[in-house]
């Protein structure tokens, strides 16, 4: 699991309220195919980050069993979801994403959402309930705050991701101190999931191959457009290493014309 200035190295377990009892870190449902039966039972579920594979939860009971500030369920290439609780009298925190939507369901608890343009004119201004749901275009200031006397129970989507790959914050102040490290309390906004130091280590071994190229005296056009091809596959959810092979295997196989074309250059 990644493990980055975000995340917690230590898992946690949670449980179907019927067992009767609720660990600190709280429980979630989770379905097990049962073959005896041909239905389905709850069984003890992980709480952890199960992106980018295959997964199916109930989101609603997951939501409202978490006990942490936030906790990333599932991150992919192109969209994230987290699960929130927020104490009473407490607030998300005025944030905005620049190159991020988001979407917010509440599902236990009231508040109150303010947006804006800007963070000093927050015109936007709704109450919100069990199942409202919130759209923040990227680029808008935002902060939903608790006005009840329970805890404010949501799920984030975000899209793309805006935080690492297995996050959890147990407290909102510990996630502040991580935004802080990682450099977003600077305005260094993640892209999908990654800060840009973060992009540029995952992104070596082309920057290698790339330096190969050049050793072996291929010219500088035939580069470009290969290692650019590959950035691209990579913003699509590609390996670096799978990036590098697909290309190659289009040219070595004739799927792409031009690239044969410009690596014959001089």
């Amino acid at each position: 699991m990644y493990v980055g200035p975000y995340t917690h190295q230590y898992p946690y377990y949670v449980n179907h309220p019927a067992y009767g009892y609720r660990s600190s870190a709280g429980y979630w449902p989770g379905p097990v195919p049962n073959q005896a039966y041909g239905s389905y039972y709850y069984n003890r579920l992980m709480a952890k980050d199960y992106g980018p594979s295959p997964f199916v939860i109930d989101i609603n009971e997951a939501t409202k069993q978490n006990q942490t500030y936030r906790t990333a369920l599932w991150t992919g290439s192109n969209l994230q979801v987290t699960l929130m609780s927020i104490p009473p009298g407490g607030d998300i925190g005025l944030e905005v994403h620049p190159n991020v939507d988001q979407f917010l369901r509440i599902e236990q608890g009231q508040g109150i959402v303010q947006m804006g343009e800007n963070k000093n004119d927050l015109s936007f201004e709704r109450n919100v309930y069990d199942d409202d749901a919130i759209m923040i275009p990227a680029g808008t200031w935002h902060n939903v705050t608790n006005t009840g006397d329970t805890p404010l129970k949501l799920y984030s989507i975000y899209a793309p991701p805006n935080h690492p790959f297995g996050t959890v914050h147990a407290t909102k102040a510990e996630a502040m101190t991580a935004e802080e490290d990682n450099g977003q309390g600077n305005g260094n906004t993640l892209v999908y999931g990654k800060t840009p130091d973060e992009w540029v280590k995952y992104t070596e071994y082309l920057v290698n191959e790339g330096l190969e190229d050049v050793k072996r005296g291929i010219n500088a056009t035939h580069i470009l457009q290969e290692f650019i091809l590959m950035g691209l596959l990579v913003g699509k959810g590609y390996t670096p290493e799978k990036a590098y092979e697909t290309v190659e295997e289009w040219e070595r196989t004739g799927k792409s014309k031009l690239l044969q074309q410009s690596k014959k250059m001089q």
